[in-house]
C-alpha cells in the first residue's frame, strides 16, 4: 500500500513540476514580449531562458524517475 502512495505522489510531483515550469516559461516570454527592445535583440535571452527552464524540468523528471525505479527495484527484491 505504501508503494502505491509513493507512485501516486511521484506522478503528481511530475505534473506539478511540469505545470510550474510551463507557467514560469510563459511568464518569461510575456516579460520579453513587453520589453520595448526589438525581438531580435531578445532572442538569445528567450532561447537561454527556455533551455534553462526546461533543462531544470528534465533534471527533476529524471530524479523522480530514478526514485520510482528504486522503489520498483526494492519491491522486486522483497
Amino acid at each position: 500500500m505504501e508503494n502505491i502512495q509513493l507512485f501516486i505522489m511521484i506522478k503528481w510531483l511530475k505534473r506539478i513540476s511540469a505545470a510550474a515550469a510551463i507557467g514560469v516559461w510563459l511568464y518569461a516570454i510575456m516579460v520579453f514580449i513587453k520589453d520595448p527592445a526589438p525581438f531580435r535583440e531578445l532572442v538569445p535571452y528567450c532561447m537561454g531562458s527556455t533551455m534553462l527552464i526546461f533543462g531544470i524540468l528534465s533534471g527533476i523528471f529524471k530524479g523522480l524517475e530514478f526514485w520510482e525505479a528504486k522503489i520498483k527495484e526494492n519491491k522486486a527484491e522483497k
